[in-house]
């Protein structure tokens, strides 16, 4: 054989791959540089690496190695080209302790040096660390996948440009309970609001009324369907109620507060609720278009989730419609009153077994249910019978789906593996299987101690199909063997700001602290209710009056029996503004509070004994 005829072919054939494997693989690249940051944080069930995306503009992915507690050797476990730096390791309990490293591989092919390795273990969570992680997770939703122009909200997690109005205006509350929760710091938050509300400022407005979608980037209208190219006075609503939230969040005196409360008094007093009204009718409509005038022609009554609509629509410091309508319009349906009991619990409003679980959150995140009732219910307590019912149909399961049980409940809208989207509800054709997370866990409020149990099930026994970088995915149907891998806005929405209701009241306190809300629930005729409470060892009774005051409140308690107690007032913002009662072991006492050097606003008396504590909420007014 002629060797240097063999090595000249071989070389001819080398060079000739190698400009076919350039040809498809475009130039040639340099090496990128190692990732950087590697971080590897445990949690009960999961491990998270996390990573400082690398510079370069032709980055492909990242390869993931680990190496298990007891191995001496590094696997390669997957390649991810997700565009957020995060990557799960759903480990199950008890993992043992495991070490990670990653790097990074160009367009070209061209692969990284090792990140700087980093390790994590598992470890049994506490309450409170389950609700901190679900939480933080679910913000990054509304914070890291904000639309980068607007801030603003996408639709879905596939959504692109277009953002939602409703929401938006969840994001907006989420970013408060981000910056209450350290997820991010208060000149963050600040800022981001500021993005949102100098874009909300140009974006169409029809009458003063957003559309349900608009695009991030422009803000023009895009068409939620066919007629729908207008305002959306349900969505709008819901943007109102967290904007509301944030101007009385953002109280202080700095020149970009100030500039941001402005901003929402614009966009708040713009408004034209009458318009809405369709020549003035006794109830609000929910959609107009100056292509199509009202030709959807659907009337807001109830019950549904749009009982914020009508409260802000009384509320309204421009615009407001006559107290009248509520009752007209919103309740002005034969079937809003419902009364009957099911699986021993009774509902006063609503259809038939309560309908889906949104019902109980959307208008909800702002607006505090507690110790107040119109003329048909007090909805902390329809709220929570509402979601006791549905979760007891789902123990029930009267039409044998699998994977239904006491801790794997709640029937909403969500995806769905058979139509696409389907507001799920007990009894009839909508019950299919499908639990969507955020049903159970935003009705936290209601039924926590229900709905703890329902989140631990759902991310120790399904979360390695159901939790992602971002929280619980939307839905999950066990007998479908169906697990989407979507996020929606409107359901991560009231997880992350309902478990914060329940965990300070943070929402609530501020929106109810805005001085229009408390005379529009006057002027719709909600009344206090005041009921005694109950706590082991007997009954407590304590009365807080009067309500709302001008300075001065008298508290009077009476234990029924020897009880170590306390009795603390804070502000709307949740801050310690007082100290009455310290630990001290009483039967009764009653005495005057003085409130009258503080600033007109919601304030919150909190009696709380070695077993319990209750709080009253008191409205000053000067």
């Amino acid at each position: 054989m002629d060797t240097t005829l063999f090595n000249w072919s071989t070389l001819l054939k080398t060079c000739s791959v190698f400009l076919t494997l350039s040809l498809f693989a475009g130039p040639l690249s340099a090496q990128p540089a190692a990732p950087t940051g590697l971080t590897a944080t445990g949690y009960d069930s999961h491990i998270e690496l996390k990573w400082n995306k690398n510079p370069e503009p032709n980055i492909l992915g990242y390869r993931i190695y680990r190496q298990n507690e007891g191995e001496t050797n590094f696997s390669y476990v997957t390649f991810t080209t997700s565009d957020l730096p995060y990557w799960l390791d759903f480990t199950g309990q008890n993992s043992g302790t495991r070490i990670y490293r990653i790097n990074a591989v160009s367009t070209g092919g061209q692969v990284s040096d090792y990140a700087q390795p980093d390790t994590a273990a598992t470890h049994t969570m506490t309450d409170d660390e389950f609700l901190d992680m679900v939480q933080a997770y679910t913000f990054r939703y509304f914070w890291d996948f904000g639309h980068p122009v607007s801030g603003l909200t996408r639709e879905r997690n596939t959504s692109g440009d277009v953002v939602t109005i409703g929401g938006s205006g969840f994001g907006v509350m989420a970013i408060l309970v981000g910056i209450e929760r350290g997820f991010i710091t208060w000149d963050e938050g600040l800022q981001r609001m500021l993005k949102i509300v100098l874009f909300l400022e140009g974006a169409d407005r029809f009458h003063g009324v957003f559309p349900h979608w608009m695009n991030g980037q422009t803000g023009k209208v895009v068409p939620f369907s066919t007629l729908d190219n207008g305002g959306d006075l349900v969505e709008t609503s819901f943007m109102l109620e967290g904007l509301l939230t944030a101007r009385a969040y953002f109280g202080g005196n700095s020149v970009d507060e100030i500039v941001l409360r402005t901003k929402i008094n614009q966009i708040w007093e713009t408004v034209d609720w009458n318009w809405y009204r369709k020549q003035n009718q006794n109830v609000l409509f929910w959609h107009w278009s100056p292509n199509n005038n009202f030709a959807i022609n659907f009337q807001i009554r109830g019950y549904n989730e749009a009982l914020i609509v009508y409260l802000l629509a009384a509320a309204s410091p421009t615009y407001a419609v006559p107290g009248q309508l509520y009752t007209l319009g919103w309740a002005g349906n034969n079937n809003y009153v419902n009364g009957n009991t099911y699986y021993g619990y009774k509902l006063d409003v609503g259809p038939a077994l309560g309908g889906p679980l949104f019902f109980a959150h959307y208008s909800f995140m702002g607006f505090d249910p507690r110790n107040i009732k119109d003329a048909y219910a007090n909805y902390f307590k329809h709220n929570r019978n509402h979601t006791l019912v549905n979760r007891a149909y789902c123990i029930a399961n009267p039409k044998g789906h699998a994977g239904y049980s006491d801790v794997c409940w709640g029937l909403t809208a969500s995806d769905d593996p058979f139509v696409g989207y389907l507001a799920h509800e007990p009894g009839g054709s909508r019950d299919n299987g499908t639990i969507a997370p955020t049903a159970a866990l935003s009705s936290m409020p209601y039924t926590p101690a229900e709905s703890i149990a329902a989140l631990k099930h759902f991310y120790r026994d399904h979360g390695d199909k159901i939790w992602g970088p971002m929280g619980f995915y939307d839905a999950f149907n066990v007998g479908a063997d169906w697990y989407t891998h979507s996020y929606l806005a409107i359901d991560q929405g009231p997880i992350i700001n309902m478990i914060e209701n329940y965990r300070s009241g943070l929402l609530w306190n501020n929106f109810m602290s805005n001085p229009e809300i408390q005379p529009a629930l006057d002027k719709v005729g909600f009344t206090p209710e005041m009921t005694a409470a109950t706590a082991p060892g007997g009954n407590i009774n304590w009365r807080v009056f009067p309500v709302p005051t001008d300075g001065k409140i008298i508290s009077d308690l009476d234990t029924g029996h020897p009880a170590t107690v306390s009795l603390r007032v804070y502000d709307s913002r949740n801050r310690l503004i007082m100290t009455q009662i310290d630990h001290q072991r009483l039967n009764t006492d009653k005495r005057t509070i003085d409130l009258s050097a503080y600033p007109p606003g919601v304030y919150f008396l909190q009696l709380a004994t070695d077993n319990n504590s209750w709080f009253r909420k008191v409205l000053l007014i000067h």
